[in-house]
């Protein structure tokens, strides 16, 4: 489905995105030394939950959950960045978010190796270990884990999926994805299409998605690097989001279709005038929101969580509705700028 009627906001948010991209973050960023110098304040695990780093031999996990809250439901992130970017506090935002979207779910987000220091298969490798974790260590019924991903954390989340289902493990229960990369040829209709457009990668090359280093000397058609090439019969359901602006779109169209002949369960949902990993706004943007509300649908009904009505609402007021255009903008590009950075 595509949501056709993009928001003021979202308009105005993805015109001056685009404007400061094309005057100022245009650089290179291939080498990873702005990645290598994260700049960022210490986040604060918020009132009412527990807050865990597990340290394993090569990567270390945060392990999120709500204070005295036990519903057997986990959601696994694999964060984005272009397989160069480390674990940020957007995520751990995502975190909390995904814990409150799957009513009290806790969430496991691997920090997981990347490149160029750690080629393929290192970030597989280490999704693998953080999956069997929960299964082995923390004994969660593989059915009650959701695999949710951004970007390269949506095309890892899927190569994950591929690599449980050819060495016969357990499957979780469903997968999703926004703005996944799942073809790192880059050879989607998209990529020419969009690429005027784009506010976030269009008119350049010069970004991690060309020449990426996570590559390394295998073939970017293998699966688990690029899961569009891989063959998804016995998937469980798969809800995938993606902006109609961004060069990647035809990633997650392109994987729709493959899922529909595979006749696995999925959700496609493409918003209007939406740029790379729009859920970012959070509350900040119409889009962010329903994106985000769709996502709770989406765990509601592979859990099989009823909800009771709450009554009718007279008036909604959204965290965030009194911001500014140019804040909403400042604070967007700067999350970009660091997903850009790695």
């Amino acid at each position: 489905m595509r949501r056709k009627k993009v928001s003021v906001r979202g308009n105005l948010v993805r015109e001056m995105m685009q404007n400061v991209m094309e005057t100022s973050l245009k650089e290179p960023i291939q080498t990873g030394e702005l990645r290598k110098k994260p700049v960022e304040p210490a986040w604060i695990c918020p009132a009412g939950y527990e807050y865990e780093i597990i340290k394993t031999e090569t990567f270390n996990m945060e392990y999120l959950c709500p204070a005295g809250v036990v519903t057997g439901r986990v959601i696994l992130q694999l964060h984005g960045g272009g397989y160069i970017g480390p674990m940020k506090n957007i995520y751990r935002r995502f975190a909390v978010r995904y814990s409150k979207i799957s009513y009290g779910g806790d969430v496991l987000t691997p920090d997981y190796r990347v490149a160029p220091e750690n080629p393929y298969p290192a970030a597989l490798s280490d999704a693998v270990a953080a999956y069997e974790w929960l299964l082995n260590e923390k004994k969660y019924e593989p059915e009650n884990i959701v695999v949710a991903g951004d970007s390269a954390g949506g095309g890892l989340g899927l190569a994950l999926g591929l690599y449980l289902k050819d060495h016969n493990l357990p499957l979780p229960g469903g997968f999703i994805t926004m703005s996944a990369w799942t073809d790192l040829t880059n050879s989607g209709e998209s990529h020419k299409t969009n690429y005027e457009i784009d506010p976030l990668f269009g008119n350049s090359t010069r970004n991690m998605l060309y020449d990426s280093s996570y590559i390394g000397a295998s073939d970017p058609k293998d699966p688990y690097l690029s899961p569009l090439f891989g063959a998804f019969d016995g998937f469980p359901p798969v809800l995938l989001q993606a902006g109609s602006y961004e060069v990647l779109l035809s990633d997650t169209l392109s994987l729709a279709e493959k899922l529909k002949k595979a006749g696995v369960k999925h959700r496609l949902s493409v918003y209007e005038g939406m740029f790379h990993v729009f859920q970012m706004g959070l509350d900040l943007i119409p889009e962010s929101r329903e994106a985000w509300d769709e996502a709770e649908e989406f765990l509601r009904i592979v859990y099989h969580i009823n909800r009771k009505p709450e009554g009718k609402v007279v008036r909604k007021v959204r965290n965030g509705e009194k911001k500014s255009v140019r804040d909403v903008t400042r604070f967007l590009i700067a999350m970009m700028k660091k997903e850009l950075d790695g």
